[in-house]
This record gives structure tokens, sequence and C-alpha cells, in this order.
């Protein structure tokens, strides 16, 4: 079945309830007339509640309504925005250099409004002492608190030990950040022509890491 509206001829009814091209109520009234007040405002008939008693249509510019309606559901597909999963993995008796490492890059995942699976990995005797990995864990949230919080408590799944970090800030809010930010280094390096080369070679460095690091459960992530 079509999700088109009926429109002018197509519309199969002896009377309408009309409503008038700035929304005023006109009443109801015969098809007949509400076809010839289309014509003489130079709008469509549009039924735009097709299953009340009678129905109820409305006039406009059914083309430019169209338009309208798509640009709308156009710009709302491209603010959507879809939460990423990452995935860090660390090790039970991690040293804290790579420690380090790795909570910075749950810092950038968190700020980017990104969920973050964190896994430990248990090996041989390690597997014993799962108190290890539970600690770790709880630090690596102390850590990053003011970033996110526990959306999934730690828990055992065979040799790994998983806890998953959701963030405070939106997805939405975090691109809206990240749009401005590229603004405003696009500004300073038309005004700071000689900056902009270093400028972009950090960034450059900063998305190869973020290449390094999976965007989903089931990519793997450099281990510690």
């Amino acid at each position: 079945m079509s999700a088109e509206p009926r429109i002018n001829d197509r519309i199969r009814v002896p009377e309408v309830r009309l409503v008038g091209p700035s929304g005023e109520q006109v009443g109801i009234v015969p098809l007949a007339k509400a076809l010839e007040l289309a014509q003489e405002y130079d709008l469509d008939l549009v039924e735009v509640a097709a299953n009340a008693r009678p129905p109820v249509c409305k006039l406009m510019d059914y083309g430019k309504f169209k338009y309208e309606s798509a640009m709308k559901a156009r710009e709302a597909r491209k603010n959507q925005a879809h939460t990423v999963i990452k995935e860090m993995k660390l090790r039970p008796k991690i040293d804290p250099h790579d420690y380090d490492t790795k909570k910075g890059h749950v810092v950038r995942f968190l700020k980017q409004g990104d969920k973050v699976k964190i896994t430990i990995m248990f090996r041989g005797r390690e597997q014993s002492r799962p108190e290890l990995g539970y600690r770790l864990l709880q630090r690596l949230a102390e850590d990053v608190q003011d970033l996110g919080f526990v959306e999934s408590n730690p828990k055992q799944d065979g040799r790994n030990m998983i806890m998953v970090l959701g963030p405070h800030k939106k997805k939405t809010e975090a691109m809206a950040e990240a749009r401005q930010a590229q603004e405003a280094r696009k500004a300073e390096a038309k005004a700071n022509p000689g900056k902009s080369q270093n400028a972009a070679d950090t960034e450059n460095a900063a998305d190869t890491e973020d290449a390094a690091e999976s965007e989903t459960p089931a990519e793997a992530s450099a281990e510690a």
C-alpha cells in the first residue's frame, strides 16, 4: 500500500472536513466545493487524515510540501548519530606505561561519545587470580569517571573479564564539538599559515592511532 496521501481527483468521498492553507478550519464541505476552492487558490487538495469521518483534507502546495519534508528527513539523517562500541584489551599485570597509553585511548573514545568494551585477558595461572582483573577494571573506571560510567559491571567470560563503559556525553554533542574544533583549527590555519602543517601532522597522527583500535567488539585491538 502506498504511503502517499490521496490528492485532488484521487479523493473519492462525498464530503470532507476542510482545512484552509493557513491552517484555518473551513468546516465540512462537499468534495466538489473543496476541489473548486483548491483551484481558486491554485493549490492542491490533500487528504491528511483518511480515517476520520469525514476525512480531513487540507489546501496546500503539495509539491513544495514534499520537497520540504524530504529536506527535513535528509537533515535528520545527517545529524543522526550512531554510537560505536570500541574495544580495549589489557593484561591483568599491565605495566604503568602501557596502562597510561590504554587509558588515553579510552579517554579519547569516551570524549567522542563512544562506548568502550574493556577486556582483561587472563593467561595460564592468571586465571586463578580474577581479583587482579577486577581491581584493574575498577581502577580504570575511577580514572575516567568524569567522562564515562560503568554501563555493564565486570563479569567473567571464559578466560576474559569484561566491562563496558558508557560516555556521559551524547554522540551528537561530541560530533558538534568536533565540528566546532575543526572549524576553529581551519580559522587558525588561515590566520597562521606557518602553523597549519604542524596541526595537520598532529591530526593525521591521531587518525592513524584511532585506526589501530577496533570499532566493534568483534575486532581485536592491540594487546597490552
